[in-house]
């Protein structure tokens, strides 16, 4: 049996850009089903990055059937979970802002 000798700690810093962590919560919001983000210039991300971690603020449409208090809980949890376990970030707050509903083509409105 071979003997493995622990590696050391690395010498340095691990970075990442703000387009990094804005695609990761890209991703997070993709998982959480009857959401998507809004189609503009800053995919509808706005990251703060504090000293204690990040704040989020994010703008989304939400599909017309679902309802909303859980579906943005989803989204905060999505978030938060997908930051931590992929970055060294931590995740302060994520504030959620319904821009949109979409309804299907056919409803009588």
């Amino acid at each position: 049996m071979a003997n493995f000798k622990p590696i050391e700690p690395q010498k340095g810093n691990i970075t990442y850009t703000p387009g990094i962590v804005s695609g990761i919560v890209a991703l997070a919001i993709n998982e959480v089903e009857g959401v998507s983000l809004l189609n503009n210039k800053n995919k509808g991300v706005k990251l703060s990055f504090e000293k204690e971690g990040i704040i989020a603020d994010i703008s989304v449409k939400v599909d017309y059937d679902n309802n909303v208090p859980s579906l943005a809980f989803k989204i905060q949890q999505s978030i938060k979970h997908s930051v931590e376990a992929m970055t060294n970030y931590k995740v302060l707050k994520v504030n959620v802002h319904i821009q949109d509903v979409d309804f299907p083509d056919n409803s009588a409105l």
